[in-house]
């Protein structure tokens, strides 16, 4: 299976996706979107991954690729790729979609709950996202659900947390691939978010405990077994 994904900054890769999909010999390519290197023709790809990032979908006059990258994802959802949105990532998905992306009321950043909500268990990740999970956060945005796409999650703190639409396109605003050295980088580079608001941690609660991210990288490897089984280009 060829896997392609799209980098917004140096500090927020793969994490632990990146091993569960080389340990199945996946192949794996990239588009730094920062360097401006090209993305690839839709044919040369099975499935898109779109990471974080700290600029927002429609900041374009400073980032002027997210024209190109967004059409791209139109594109790939088209095409009937398979195609997985974290954070940012999530976002630009749901705005492909003709959903309204926006400032939530509160900042969220840190170790949070996430609740899964009953109409994940008519979907593929039925299965692969707990009743209940902590799950990493990053992010001041988030997005409406898309119409005809069916919610998956939700906190405290950010009513639209995951959706699923068609089986094969699926937005999380929360992180489960971040490992504890994703999660250093992201400190080391937005600390200046770390603002102490009500749904902000410290630093050293975020990496306080190692276990925290071990659960959440079994959770995404779940995620990604349930898309694969369901969507591999060998299932068709």
């Amino acid at each position: 299976m060829r896997v392609h994904y799209l980098q917004h900054v140096p500090f927020e890769g793969l994490g632990s996706i990146e091993p569960a999909l080389r340990q199945k010999g996946h192949v794996i390519t990239l588009t730094r979107l920062y360097q401006g290197e090209p993305l690839p023709t839709l044919e040369e790809i099975d499935w898109l991954i779109i990471m974080g990032g700290p600029m927002g979908i429609y900041d374009e006059a400073r980032y002027p690729w997210l024209e190109a990258e967004k059409a791209f994802i139109k594109d790939a959802i088209a095409a009937e790729k398979t195609v997985l949105g974290i954070c940012l990532g999530a976002q630009l998905i749901a705005d492909a979609l003709g959903a309204k992306v926006f400032k939530n009321r509160h900042r969220e950043i840190g170790w949070f709950p996430i609740q899964r909500l009953p109409e994940a268990a008519t979907t593929v990740l039925a299965k692969a996202i707990p009743e209940q999970t902590e799950a990493f956060h990053w992010h001041g945005d988030t997005f409406e659900i898309p119409q005809a796409a069916t919610p998956l999650a939700s906190s405290k703190a950010c009513k639209n947390q995951a959706f699923i639409l068609h089986d094969r396109v699926v937005g999380f605003q929360f992180h489960l691939e971040t490992t504890r050295e994703a999660a250093a980088a992201l400190i080391e580079n937005c600390r200046d978010e770390l603002d102490s608001s009500p749904y902000v941690q410290s630093e050293s609660e975020m990496l306080a405990d190692e276990q925290r991210f071990t659960h959440i990288n079994k959770v995404m490897h779940a995620v990604l077994e349930a898309l694969e089984a369901r969507h591999s280009p060998a299932s068709q």
